[in-house]
């Protein structure tokens, strides 16, 4: 009875230690991805656009019914992610992709953003076109 106590008392040792970094691992994929899908967005409007120049940038449905995205991406949320993409107010010969965690701190905890100059940004807050294409907002991170 005792080694059985001593068995179950390692394993929930073990569970202690493994549980958060599975979570962390869970928050790093989830960021990962959501680089990835901001990325996709990004080409995905410019292409748009440039075969469309009358209608210039667009919506994700409308990405997602060209068959530019696929069908989750354009549907908004991916991987813990919510996504945004549209033309900046009335004009469209600008746009803002955005993703943010859809739990912060359980799916992620950074924000990412993307415009027509297709540098990809992360933050601590949600971004607008404005502080996405502020060159002092943000940290651009590799393309």
């Amino acid at each position: 009875m005792i080694e059985l106590l001593i068995v179950v008392a390692i394993i929930l040792i073990i569970a202690a230690i493994a549980i958060p970094n599975l979570v962390q691992s869970k928050m790093a994929a989830n960021e990962a991805s959501a680089v990835g899908s901001i990325r996709t967005i990004t080409t995905s409007e410019i292409t748009y656009a440039s075969i469309n120049p009358s209608t210039g940038y667009t919506t994700l449905a409308n990405l997602g019914s060209a068959g530019m995205i696929d069908t989750t991406l354009a549907g908004g949320t991916k991987s813990g992610f919510t996504f945004t993409a549209a033309a900046n107010g009335t004009t469209t010969t600008q746009f803002l992709a955005t993703a943010g965690p859809v739990t912060p701190g359980t799916t992620g905890t950074n924000y990412y953003c993307s415009s027509e100059s297709a540098v990809i940004k992360r933050g601590t807050t949600t971004f607008t076109y404005a502080t996405c294409t502020d060159q002092t907002t943000g940290n651009p991170i590799g393309n």
